[in-house]
């Protein structure tokens, strides 16, 4: 068992996962979505991106393009949700893109993680 293999897994299923839990709810209230639960997400893709750093492969690479995009996507949505806060008032349009880069970061995560079992069944043959 290589256990470089487990804990990056282990990362990026977890930021699928996280992701999922912040994204799955009502479309119209953040009140089902938790500030904190994006927070996690943003960290836990985060250390996803950096464990695919190191592989120089044309599949570590693609790993390495859906995980920046997953955290492109869920920094937006925290800094519009911030900006939204602190700045304006948070509408039905706010919401609505918060929700929507989550799950534009939750559909990243989705190639990433079927990637990564597909990597993972082909070096077993």
């Amino acid at each position: 068992m290589n256990l470089d293999k487990v804990i990056a897994g282990f990362f990026i299923i977890l930021a699928m996962t996280i992701n999922f839990g912040f994204f799955y709810g009502d479309m119209d209230s953040l009140e089902m979505h938790s500030k904190y639960e994006l927070f996690a997400a943003i960290i836990i893709n985060i250390i996803a991106t950096t464990l695919k750093l190191g592989d120089k492969t044309q599949m570590g690479s693609v790993l390495l393009a859906t995980s920046l995009v997953a955290d492109i996507q869920l920094i937006a949505a925290a800094v519009i949700w911030t900006v939204a806060e602190y700045a304006y008032t948070i509408d039905r349009e706010i919401i609505g893109m918060i929700i929507s880069l989550s799950g534009g970061a939750l559909l990243a995560n989705i190639t990433s993680v079927t990637l990564y079992v597909g990597e993972t069944i082909k070096s077993k043959r």
